[in-house]
């Protein structure tokens, strides 16, 4: 009864009624804090009736009459800009994305996006615009989905929010001819490398080393490793955190696939036998800054910290901690293990990605074939003739 008496007037609870109207083409709802008695229904419905002669007469503005409602910065173009608009979603993306993403959304955002587009109005930034921007860049393909990936986003949000009418990126994407790319930079230590890192190394740094080249764990997963993690008994490893740089804590695995559970070889359970003097009564991290007792910050310390010092010691050309994984990877390839196996201890997502990263290390020695000739073959010899 109450919704016909007064048209566009609706009890929303117990304690606000909404009404609804159209400004701009749009349908708008906006709640009053009333509770719906028959006498402030009739209120609401007055309250309807004057926005709607102000919208006739042009004199209706929306943040003055709901100040705190997203459609007043919608409509009042003016002041909701790319720049306000994209400072308010990075805030709000903060407390759901991991904090390395979030660092490269800010840097993104604030050093490209904003200097660029920061003073249009949200609903005038258009698909063209971004075009004959990111067209003048000098810079790979893969740089330009980098840069395009959060402003697609927000922008998503800003239409799923009704800011926007369309999302100008959405199933968009920017793409130059290119020449073929270069395969993925590996360089893994060899043997006699290993051999004089690991002799170089004393105490835990010794032990952090042995478990880098013999788990294939990334630097983050390594850092954030905790007793808890190891199954002595089954001589397994639950990897199913990691931390970088830019978290304050322990934060997911880089991918779905990099939660995972590997074996502990024996090097990596001597070691970490060995490294029990040094962090298992803390209780918690199995390996922590020697030289201040507290959890590794990221990669970044550890290169600067201990690894350039420690490969100038061990006379080893340089290169970066994640190089250990590849190692591991080519290692393990090059000595036949199953490159099924090796993908899992890895992470990946699929063998493909392990076949084509480190194709060059599989062990082909052996005639393909051989095995199963010999395990399944031997009673053809008596039918052939």
């Amino acid at each position: 009864m109450g919704g016909n008496k007064y048209p566009g007037v609706t009890a929303a609870s117990a304690t606000s009624i909404e009404i609804s109207f159209y400004y701009k083409g749009q349908k708008c709802r906006e709640r009053i804090k009333l509770q719906p008695t028959p006498a402030n229904l009739r209120r609401a419905s007055n309250h309807r009736a004057a926005i709607l002669l102000s919208i006739e007469n042009g004199t209706f503005d929306y943040s003055v009459t709901f100040p705190d409602s997203r459609n007043a910065k919608k409509f009042a173009s003016s002041q909701y800009t790319v720049k306000t608009y994209l400072v308010e979603w990075l805030a709000n993306k903060e407390p759901t994305i991991k904090a390395s993403t979030l660092k490269d959304y800010r840097k993104i955002i604030n050093n490209l996006v904003i200097p660029k587009f920061g003073y249009l109005p949200l609903h005038k930034l258009t698909r063209a615009d971004v075009r004959n921007w990111v067209s003048s860049m000098d810079c790979s393909n893969k740089r330009i989905i980098n840069i395009l990936s959060p402003l697609r986003a927000a922008l998503q949000d800003a239409q799923h929010d009704d800011l926007i009418p369309v999302n100008p990126l959405l199933g968009w994407t920017y793409k130059r001819n290119e020449p073929p790319k270069e395969k993925s930079y590996v360089d893994p230590f060899n043997a006699d490398e290993q051999e004089s890192i690991i002799k170089a190394a004393t105490g835990s740094i010794k032990n952090q080393c042995i478990v880098f080249f013999w788990t294939g764990m990334r630097t983050s997963e390594l850092i954030a490793l905790e007793w808890s993690d190891i199954d002595w008994k089954r001589k397994k490893i639950k990897i199913n955190k990691a931390h970088t740089y830019a978290a304050k804590s322990d934060e997911s695995t880089k991918t779905k696939s990099s939660n995972r559970e590997i074996d502990m070889l024996p090097h990596v359970e001597n070691a970490l036998i060995d490294q029990k003097q040094h962090t298992l009564l803390q209780g918690g991290k199995v390996f922590l800054n020697p030289y201040t007792g507290k959890q590794w910050t990221g990669d970044q310390q550890i290169r600067k910290g201990f690894w350039m010092p420690l490969l100038e010691k061990a006379g080893v050309r340089y290169r970066n901690p994640y190089q250990t994984r590849h190692t591991f990877a080519s290692m393990m390839l090059s000595a036949g293990e199953n490159i099924a196996w090796v993908s899992a201890q890895m992470g990946h997502s699929n063998v493909l990605i392990t076949a084509k990263t480190y194709a060059r290390w599989i062990n082909n020695d052996e005639r393909h074939g051989a095995k199963a000739a010999q395990m399944y073959g031997q009673h053809l010899g008596n039918i052939e003739n």
